[in-house]
């Protein structure tokens, strides 16, 4: 089993994966049945560093130090 403490890396890339993959399997398992293709804990690292990176940018703006949940709408 994977440990869940150290930081990923997607394989062949060198780039960290940001999600917990277990859960992310997990959680698709449980609500649709399905499987997960590994790929996709690249996808889904992307997103969310487009996302924060937006966020950062949100609360840049506001004159902020802190990242808060309202920069990520």
């Amino acid at each position: 089993m994977e440990n869940e403490n150290e930081t990923e890396k997607t394989e062949g890339s060198g780039v960290d994966v940001l999600v917990v993959a277990s859960k992310v399997k997990a959680y698709i398992k449980s609500v649709s049945g399905m499987n997960t293709s590994a790929a996709v804990m690249e996808v889904l690292s992307q997103r969310l560093r487009q996302i924060t990176d937006q966020a950062i940018e949100n609360a840049k703006r506001e004159g902020r130090k802190t990242v808060m949940d309202r920069d990520f709408q």
